[in-house]
């Protein structure tokens, strides 16, 4: 079983009782910041907003059904007050919880189930390769995103491939999409669509910087659509990651690198996948 399956099966089996992330990460095997990462990067939840969907999805039976009330359905749930239940139900499912008991279904509101990791070929993966990189600048187009807004992101690169090959200062022909962790904040990472520059001389107006320092890699190939980037990741950090006695560096969390051998208009080819490593 992978890490993020692990920490699936430990949130399971126990996200109706007072869970912290300190016994969430022991049980996967990860430290903390590493598994907030990865959990959010595989299953596209960050793990307060999984462990708060499942607390509240399973609460909902017992509002429709109207047996208990409301503070002890709340309670229940782990929440101490009828208003911080509310406050929490409104914002996952768009209604009150007095709103659900008044209609008496839940045929509008969509659940969280749990997510079910395949182990099927979680082996399936090509040795790496490691490489160390000087320092480098970037420029693009950022954007913040919850983890599980991630479909946003083409549109993202739809944009920014607009500006591709007419950038000043753009080193070559090769694209990044790179990942960084927000400090304080668990349920949001930021993505960058950009290409290595020389200087951040003349630059659109809404275009970002961002300064990488040199540090060495492990570097995984993906093949395919870009779409199946999270199942190789789940691949990386359930079967070969726990093994490798490797730590992971402070910034950023990833890059992909798409050169002449991916075709961004259908999706398909082969994409890099740089994560940084402590030397």
């Amino acid at each position: 079983m992978s890490a993020v399956g692990r920490a699936i099966w430990f949130i399971e089996s126990h996200f109706e009782s007072d869970i912290s992330l300190e016994e969430i990460s022991e049980a996967a095997g990860l430290s903390r910041y590493h598994l907030s990462r990865v959990f959010g990067l595989v299953t596209g939840h960050s793990i307060s907003g999984y462990v708060r969907g499942r607390r509240l999805s399973r609460a909902v039976p017992a509002l429709v059904g109207g047996s208990s009330t409301i503070l002890e359905v709340a309670l229940c749930a782990g929440y101490g007050s009828h208003e911080a239940f509310t406050r929490a139900f409104r914002d996952q499912f768009g209604m009150t919880p007095d709103a659900v008991r008044r209609q008496g279904h839940a045929r509008n509101l969509v659940l969280l189930e749990p997510i079910r990791m395949d182990p099927a070929h979680l082996n399936d993966l090509e040795p790496p390769r490691f490489e160390t990189l000087q320092p480098m600048l970037f420029a693009g187009l950022q954007e913040t995103y919850p983890y599980g807004g991630n479909a946003a992101i083409p549109s993202l690169w739809q944009k920014f491939n607009a500006h591709f090959g007419h950038i000043s200062g753009q080193k070559g022909n090769v694209a990044y999409g790179i990942c960084t962790h927000i400090d304080g904040e668990a349920e949001k990472f930021r993505y960058m669509a950009a290409v290595e520059i020389s200087d951040a001389g003349d630059l659109p107006a809404d275009f970002a910087t961002l300064k990488l320092p040199g540090q060495r890699y492990v570097v995984f190939t993906h093949r395919g659509h870009v779409s199946g980037i999270p199942a190789t990741m789940n691949r990386i950090f359930g079967a070969w990651w726990p093994t490798s006695g490797l730590e992971h560096g402070e910034t950023p969390d990833m890059f992909e690198r798409y050169d002449e051998r991916f075709d961004p208009y259908t999706g398909m080819g082969i994409t890099e996948i740089w994560l940084p490593v402590k030397a």
